[in-house]
């Protein structure tokens, strides 16, 4: 296993923990407020998945994956309270650009292209009359490709243990506790990243077949189709935005399959919609699924910005990098309306990056 990835994946929910407590502790100390005008940036690039009405699931590992429409509605109303301007993609790039900041700016934007954010997302922002872009994997909507992620929650969550083919023979793992199944699916999901991209993608669908879960079905549920997609690109409001096609780590690609990923979802968006995409999202987008070989990749594609998940608000460096930019996650773990203020000011990240405002490497 790759102790890397491992590490990244396991450490999560540590994370997770470590995170609300200091959000807390700079809300509660009004430190967030103070350090603001010195950390938070010009403006910040939010990142959201799903949005859809709350499940009661027990077991849940990508529940930080979804918020619902209240707490975007909220989340919409707080930051226009805060005083950011909410802008497409296409006016936060020309504000970098042009260095026009006299007043800082949110951008929205959600990955990977779900049904979800055609029924409750889009509503939401058409209520607010806010700009919001749409990244969409080409290969999820064609039904060409599909969510390994969720079909691992499929297998983990509907059986009672998991039989893992491995070179010194089948392994059964007990998996009827909700401790037993996060566990399974942390190690597992490590494994994957560790792997190869068609060799993920394989094992995957092997588990899927040998488990009974129907890993087409599930995309064919929960991705957006192309009728819905171009109704929601209709909207002036909608900026669409390129995903690659079969959302691969792009790092783990050759330089030629990774180009094709990212060119090629654009042709394929383009085809369908009629419009010309000029904004990107790295699938993933951690420093490991994507860094500078990927970012001058976007860049020589013509694309005008292209979104990572690292961490952070847009400083006026970020002019230089705009294929590098980094985002704010709004996350199914933390729907909480002060959590909102904290995140806008920048403080966070300020601490996380030790006062780095540019990260691209």
């Amino acid at each position: 296993m790759n102790a890397a990835v491992h590490a990244e994946v396991i450490g999560a929910s540590v994370k997770n923990v470590v995170y609300r407590v200091g959000l807390n502790a700079l809300y509660a100390t009004g430190l967030h407020r103070v350090m603001q005008p010195f950390v938070g940036g010009v403006g910040a690039c939010f990142m959201l998945h799903h949005v859809r009405p709350a499940q009661s699931r027990e077991f849940d590992p990508n529940g930080h994956l979804e918020i619902t429409p209240e707490f975007l509605d909220a989340t919409l109303t707080r930051v226009k309270a805060l005083g950011l301007d909410i802008v497409s993609l296409d006016e936060a790039a020309r504000r970098l650009r042009d260095q026009d900041f006299a007043r800082r700016f949110a951008v929205f934007t959600l990955d990977d292209g779900y049904r979800d954010n055609v029924e409750h997302a889009w509503p939401v922002f058409a209520r607010h009359q806010a700009p919001f872009t749409v990244y969409v994997a080409t290969g999820l909507v064609d039904r060409a490709s599909f969510m390994w992620w969720r079909t691992l929650e499929d297998i983990i969550g509907r059986n009672s243990q998991i039989r893992l083919p491995l070179e010194s023979g089948e392994v059964i793992v007990d998996v009827r506790s909700l401790d037993a199944k996060a566990a399974a699916y942390g190690r597992l999901t490590a494994e994957i990243h560790a792997m190869g991209e068609d060799e993920a993608i394989a094992f995957t669908a092997d588990l899927a077949r040998a488990h009974g879960v129907d890993a087409m079905e599930i995309t064919d549920r929960e991705l957006a189709n192309w009728i819905e997609l171009d109704q929601m690109a209709g909207d002036p409001l909608c900026t669409i935005g390129a995903h690659t096609v079969s959302h691969p780590m792009l790092a783990r690609l050759s330089a030629d399959r990774a180009r094709w990923e990212i060119e090629e979802s654009a042709t394929r968006l383009e085809a369908r919609l009629g419009r010309k995409m000029a904004h990107f999202a790295y699938p993933y987008g951690y420093r490991m699924a994507a860094s500078g070989r990927e970012f001058d990749m976007a860049r020589e594609l013509g694309f005008v910005t292209a979104v990572t998940t690292r961490p952070g608000v847009i400083f006026p460096v970020h002019a230089g990098h705009m294929t590098a930019l980094p985002r704010v996650s709004i996350n199914g773990r933390f729907q909480l309306e002060r959590f909102v203020d904290v995140l806008v000011s920048g403080a966070p990240f300020a601490l996380f990056n030790r006062f780095r405002q540019l990260d691209v490497a």
